[in-house]
Order: structure tokens, then C-alpha cells, then sequence
């Protein structure tokens, strides 16, 4: 005879009521998705994505090699408001804020005890800035690239002439505002080393404009030639560096400030290209030249 078939095994009452409970949440889960979805985009929002937000672009302020302080702060003030309107808010950099920032007197490293004005040492270069950059932030970054490239220079031969660190800096914003061709940098530094040695008035004109706020496209007068103003080296009795730098220079006029070519110069004048620069020792060559060429 053939076996009896075995009853069906029941399954415990238990375990049944935990897989029914099971599918109950996952279709309630289900559901719960669907509503969200259906509830954040038909009423028009976005899921946001759970990525970290990119910072901000940078702004960018460009101070070029001889800018003075008060032309930086222009500069600032410039390309804080076009900053502005490319972005359309607003930055914390404002020329005022930048003019407060560098406007007393402080102590640098290297340079003694002596505290010394901000001119000279606002180094020209490219900085990047956000929204939020405050005048003193820029500051700080222009003061950690001067001592960054001041680092590079080697003072031993002024130091062997009697300059200082500050004498360096201050001949070299005179070579930055008076050298258009690189090559003429270590030739006018050479040229204010001699007249400094022979006691002689430096009768650089970029002096007198900085000292009396006189434009580079405005012709200097007698009176202003023979004012007292400390700055007016164009003056026979003013011997000496003026008081400060008259600009912020770069890496390149401050190595020709502690390294002068060599050479007997004393006096030169620009040439007709208004580039390059005429250099000799003798006053008559000098006034020789500035005849022929039409320079008074």
C-alpha cells in the first residue's frame, strides 16, 4: 500500500505575525518615500545634494612695482567696487579702511628699533581676496611677502658703505620710480652711491613730486625746485636720502639698491625713447646731452 501522506506542517502562529509585520513596514516605507518625493518636488523644492559647498571665487587687486601707499588705497577702493558689481555684494575692503590700516608707524624685523612708516614696505604684488578680507588681512599679506623677498637680499656691501637696511629700501624706491629698463637699475643705484659719497645733492625730480604731491605730468617750478621740503633733493643744499621711501618697491630695485653696478657715474638723464637712460661722470657731458637732445 502506498504511505500515507504526511499532514502539512503548520507554521508556528509566531513567526507568522512577524513576517506579516515585516511586510506592513515595508510597505509602509515605501508609502513614506513616495511622499516625500512627490511632496518636495510637486510643491517645487530641491533635494539638496549632501556635498560640501565650493568656496567662493577670489577677488584679485593687482599693486604694481613704485605704487605709493596712497595709490594702493586707490587701487583697493578701484576693485573693491567693481568687485561689487561683477558680484553683487559687497566687500569689507574700502580705500579709507586701507589707509587707516597702514597709517602709523611700526617696527620690522631688521630694520632696528626705530618704528617706520608703512611706505616701502607694502610689497607690489598680485593678492587674491574674498568678500570678507578686511584691510588688515590684505596688509598682513603684503607685509609677510616684503619680509618673504627681503629675505633673498644680501646687505653685506651697503653695510660695508654705511647704509642701513632702511637706506637700501630707500634707494630703491628711487631706483623703482626713476628706472624704466631693468638695465638701468644698477646703474642709477651706482649713481645715487657716488653722489651720496661725494656729499651731493641727489636732484632726483621723483623725490620733490613725493615730497610737494606734485603728478608726474605736471612741469616742476623754480619755487618748487627751490623749496625746503625734505624730499627736494632738486634742492643743491638738501644732501642726503629723503626722510623715507617714496614708493613700494620690488625684488628687482631693492637687489640693485644693495647691489649697484659699477661704474663712475654721476648724473644721467632719460634719453629721447624715454626708456633708457644716458650715464656719465662729467657735468659737461651731461649738459652736452641735455642740449641736444632738449632737455632744459
Amino acid at each position: 500500500m502506498p504511505p500515507r501522506p504526511r499532514p502539512p506542517r503548520r507554521t508556528p502562529r509566531g513567526v507568522v505575525y512577524r513576517r506579516r509585520l515585516a511586510a506592513l513596514g515595508v510597505l509602509v516605507a515605501g508609502f513614506a518615500v513616495a511622499w516625500f518625493i512627490v511632496s518636495s518636488f510637486g510643491s517645487g523644492k530641491h533635494v539638496q545634494p549632501t556635498t560640501a559647498a565650493l568656496p567662493p571665487k577670489p577677488f584679485r587687486v593687482v599693486f604694481p612695482e613704485g605704487f605709493t601707499r596712497a595709490q594702493m588705497a586707490q587701487r583697493v577702493g578701484v576693485v573693491s567696487g567693481i568687485a561689487q558689481r561683477e558680484r553683487g555684494k559687497a566687500t569689507r575692503l574700502r580705500a579709507r579702511s586701507y589707509l587707516a590700516a597702514t597709517r602709523h608707524a611700526r617696527l620690522e624685523p631688521g630694520f632696528g628699533r626705530h618704528s617706520y612708516p608703512f611706505e616701502g614696505f607694502l610689497f607690489p604684488a598680485t593678492y587674491d581676496f574674498v568678500a570678507h578680507t578686511t584691510s588688515a588681512q590684505l596688509v598682513a599679506q603684503q607685509l609677510k611677502a616684503f619680509k618673504q623677498n627681503w629675505a633673498k637680499v644680501n646687505l653685506g656691501y651697503a653695510r660695508s658703505k654705511n647704509l642701513t637696511a632702511y637706506d637700501v629700501l630707500t634707494i630703491a624706491s628711487l631706483v623703482e620710480k626713476e628706472a624704466v629698463a631693468p638695465e638701468d637699475r644698477g646703474k642709477i643705484a651706482r649713481v645715487i652711491y657716488n653722489r651720496l659719497h661725494l656729499g651731493m645733492n641727489l636732484g632726483i625730480d621723483a623725490t620733490t613730486r613725493y615730497g610737494l604731491h606734485i603728478p608726474p605730468t605736471q612741469s616742476l617750478t623754480a619755487s618748487e625746485l627751490a623749496s625746503t621740503n625734505p624730499y627736494n633733493t632738486r634742492n643743491p643744499t638738501i644732501v642726503g636720502l629723503p626722510p623715507t621711501p617714496i614708493a613700494n618697491p620690488g625684488l628687482a630695485s631693492i637687489q640693485a639698491a644693495a647691489h649697484p653696478a659699477s661704474g663712475p657715474w654721476i648724473y644721467f638723464v632719460r634719453k629721447p625713447d624715454h626708456v633708457h637712460h644716458f650715464f656719465t661722470a662729467s657735468f659737461a657731458a651731461f649738459q652736452r646731452y641735455k642740449a641736444a637732445h632738449g632737455f632744459g
